[in-house]
């Protein structure tokens, strides 16, 4: 699945530490940590009718993100709020936006690894652009299992949510030549951890299954899942799930913001039918509503 060039993206005002300048102009230091040694932490925010959903629990893991990191000079919640409020009105955008945010360790003095050489504070970019969902809810994707795999936290913890994403490319490029829109990826042990991208979520025998967060991050569209599931009835499990219980189920669906609720119609080999699968489609219309919920955006655009 290649992203399409969108020409309403063209000429897109970005925010860097505060300053709006338009996409073709806007620069990052070669002695930024971003740059450098890929450390910095990010969230990816969607807008719903002037409302970031559920922007404070983006908030919340990308402080903890940083603090796992030790960063110092995070820039406040207050801050990074009224930057993105700065950002949105820049760009006259209300709906079908998608939005990264990301703070990097900051400006080092000299180039090198030891965080003791960066003293200026963190450096913060917001990048907004006009994307509605980038893949199709109802033709689903198609996934392969890749040979990279997501370790534990004596390896990398994967609570912090890092810019550092070779591993999550190296996974992708597999899917790439395999011809699949992304790829599934185990962890070390052998068992389910998620894609290069997305969440990933079962359905056997009418129980929702998904992963433990012990090989990926905590996401917030699979947090929203699971509630709704507890909300309506639905039975669901966290577990260790073993690759061979992949293709025992009847439905799997992806999630994240980039793409919300997405069925998938084939693993490797193995097809999916059919799209959505019942309860994908239920569990779908159920974040439908929640995002349609003012309780759970935090507004950012004036009406």
């Amino acid at each position: 699945m290649l992203q399409p060039i969108n020409p309403a993206n063209a000429n897109l005002i970005v925010n860097i530490n505060g300053h709006l300048v338009h996409r073709d102009q806007a620069g990052v230091s070669p002695f930024d940590s971003s740059v450098q040694n890929g450390d910095a932490v990010w969230e990816g925010l969607r807008l719903y009718r002037g409302r970031i959903f559920r922007l404070q629990q983006h908030l919340a893991r990308l402080r903890n993100s940083a603090a796992m990191l030790h960063y110092e000079g995070m820039p406040s919640d207050q801050r990074l709020i009224h930057e993105l409020e700065s950002t949105l009105a820049a760009n006259a955008m209300r709906d079908s936006v998608h939005i990264r945010l990301t703070v990097a360790r900051g400006l080092k003095y000299t180039s090198g690894l030891d965080p003791r050489i960066n003293r200026l504070g963190c450096t913060f970019i917001i990048l907004a652009e006009h994307k509605p969902p980038v893949y199709d809810n109802q033709s689903g994707v198609a996934l392969i299992t890749a040979a990279h795999r997501r370790p534990f936290a004596d390896v990398l913890d994967q609570r912090i949510h890092s810019c550092n994403q070779l591993t999550s490319i190296l996974a992708k490029i597999e899917a790439n030549l395999a011809g699949a829109d992304d790829a599934l990826m185990l962890d070390t042990a052998g068992m389910l951890a998620e894609t290069n991208a997305t969440h990933v979520f079962l359905v056997r025998r009418g129980v929702v299954i998904t992963s433990t967060t012990r090989a990926c991050p905590e996401g917030i569209t699979r947090a929203a899942v699971l509630e709704l599931c507890q909300q309506h009835g639905q039975a669901f499990e966290v577990r260790d799930v073993p690759a061979a219980e992949l293709l025992e189920a009847d439905e799997m669906f992806v999630t994240g913001t980039m793409g919300e609720i997405t069925p998938v119609a084939r693993l490797d080999q193995h097809p999916f039918a059919p799209l959505p699968g019942p309860i994908t489609a239920r569990i779908a219309a159920w974040f439908r509503e929640l995002t349609n919920d003012p309780d759970e955006g935090t507004r950012v655009v004036a009406d």
